[in-house]
């Protein structure tokens, strides 16, 4: 062992536990807010700050956004995407992971008509869900 390193530490304290399905869609369903990583051109993730809705029946996400923002062109060219979302406390998350679909009905219509679509307009980022985990640490009171 290298001298500089420190000896390993031990964690006596609560494990975390996986959050069941319920308990995942209810905090999905609870929040407003998360996190939407999508994939750059050189691999690595673009995180941004979204607002989203949570159709636990199809299993889908729905963000809005404008169509010219870089998670909409790096989703139209590869669709692997996870939103974060933070529980009620810092020891909650949970993440869905899934294909984003970009729907479009104005740049589609503005494309058939022969005109150039208004970069501004706003689309839906629709996630079909693939997997979804999360955890919760459990601490007792008074910790």
């Amino acid at each position: 062992m290298n001298a500089n390193a420190s000896a390993p530490t031990k964690n006596d304290g609560v494990p975390p536990r996986a959050l069941t399905d319920a308990e995942l869609t209810k905090l999905l369903s609870e929040q407003r807010f998360g996190v939407l990583a999508s994939v750059r051109s050189t691999g690595h993730p673009h995180l941004s700050t979204v607002l989203y809705h949570w159709d636990q029946e199809r299993r889908t996400l729905s963000v809005s956004s404008t169509a010219a923002r870089l998670k909409v062109r790096q989703l139209l060219r590869d669709p692997h995407t996870s939103l974060h979302v933070s529980g009620p406390d810092v020891w909650s998350f949970a993440v869905a992971e899934g294909a984003a679909r970009i729907i479009d009905p104005a740049g589609e219509a503005a494309a058939s008509a022969g005109r150039e679509p208004d970069p501004d307009r706003r689309v839906e980022i629709r996630i079909q869900v693939s997997r979804l985990y999360g955890t919760a640490l459990d601490m007792p009171a008074g910790s």
